[in-house]
């Protein structure tokens, strides 16, 4: 992450992958074009899952999967509402090859939400969400059964954009 102060940080346990979809429905509802959203955390962690939900939130059109292999992805709004770009910084190994991408180019018309961009892509705003998934299961245990196994979610929000959203993020992450 920068070197900036969260102007909030808030956490809480999802039990499941429906739980988790759901959280990202509700968090949809916070977005809005122009939002960037930064996700962490190790494989199998429920990262794709969540933006699942947030595109269900959105309403967009087409299947959210892992865009690991294809980088990045646009599902266009089904509503009139901004378009969800979906990318995986995984493969990338500096922010050069983040540039190379091009996603601020939609970044002002669209929620930006990029797996395994921590350290890389924070810089493509002025402020950001940024979401760190915890799974707790020992390192080599298998991420594909581990869908509905318990694992804390921390969302903290970084810049002006987010100065006034810690109550409605905590209340999304309750519900």
């Amino acid at each position: 992450m920068t070197g900036q102060a969260p102007a909030f940080s808030r956490a809480a346990e999802i039990d499941t992958a429906a739980q988790m979809v759901s959280l990202g429905e509700r968090l949809a509802g916070l977005l809005a074009a122009g939002d960037l959203v930064v996700l962490s955390g190790q494989l199998g962690a429920g990262k794709t899952t969540l933006v699942q939900g947030i595109g269900a939130g959105l309403r967009i059109r087409g299947p959210v999967t892992s865009p690991t292999f294809v980088i990045a992805r646009v599902h266009p709004s089904l509503v009139g509402g901004p378009d969800l770009v979906h990318a995986d910084a995984y493969r990338l190994g500096s922010r050069a090859e983040v540039d190379d991408l091009d996603l601020d180019a939609d970044l002002a018309t669209s929620v930006t939400v990029v797996e395994w961009g921590e350290g890389l892509v924070e810089g493509l705003a002025g402020s950001y969400l940024a979401i760190g998934l915890e799974a707790d299961r020992p390192d080599g245990a298998d991420p594909e059964g581990a869908a509905d196994q318990p694992r804390v979610v921390r969302v903290s929000g970084f810049g002006e954009r987010w100065q006034n959203a810690g109550a409605a993020v905590g209340a999304a992450l309750s519900a």
